[in-house]
């Protein structure tokens, strides 16, 4: 199997970018990561590309040029797909029209609720009775691009943020790759 290159965008711990450098090392899995990218120096998940040896750039999103260089980092590496893995940050009209049909992002409800931060919170004030993640691709509008797969769960009466987003996250662990694996079966 021919593996396309992928690079995977994170913010914070890097849960999802765990799980997918996991996957990526089964060799029937469609993707290879190629680099990681980070809008935050003390991002935890930066330790998990030193731990994996797989090259990360830590971007400025203050510099006013920073999707430029961006955008000729991922077309030097030939990045066929890229994960946004837990990345706080929006991405440009531009950005995203480089790459159009090749972003894909996670999001920690059953889109197209609960769109944006402070999704559990929400959830829990809402009285929801299930919940899950989405992974879908990236548009211009937040948390609004074609969806790829949903999976859901229901919520216990005993649910708190905290035990809600860690049976998210073990959701999402699953589910990214499975959609990752059903975008490249569609070829």
């Amino acid at each position: 199997m021919v593996k396309k290159n992928s690079c995977v965008f994170i913010s914070g711990t890097g849960t999802n970018l765990k799980a997918l450098i996991q996957n990526s090392r089964r060799y029937n899995f469609p993707i290879t990561i190629k680099l990681i990218i980070s809008n935050k120096k003390e991002a935890k998940g930066i330790n998990l590309a030193k731990r994996f040896s797989i090259p990360f750039v830590i971007i400025n999103t203050k510099k006013t040029n920073y999707e430029n260089q961006l955008i000729k980092i991922l077309n030097d590496k030939d990045i066929s797909i890229i994960c946004l893995a837990g990345y706080m940050k929006i991405l440009s009209k531009n950005f995203i029209s480089n790459f159009k049909g090749k972003i894909i992002n996670i999001h920690p409800s059953l889109l197209p609720k609960y769109k944006g931060t402070n999704t559990f919170s929400r959830i829990l004030k809402n009285k929801e009775k299930k919940t899950g993640c989405t992974v879908h691709y990236v548009n211009e509008k937040l948390d609004s691009g074609k969806i790829i797969l949903k999976k859901s769960f229901e919520i216990s009466n005993n649910e708190n943020i905290n035990s809600l987003k860690k049976k998210t996250q073990k959701m999402e662990h699953i589910a990214f790759s499975e959609a990752i694996t059903r975008i490249f079966l569609q070829y």
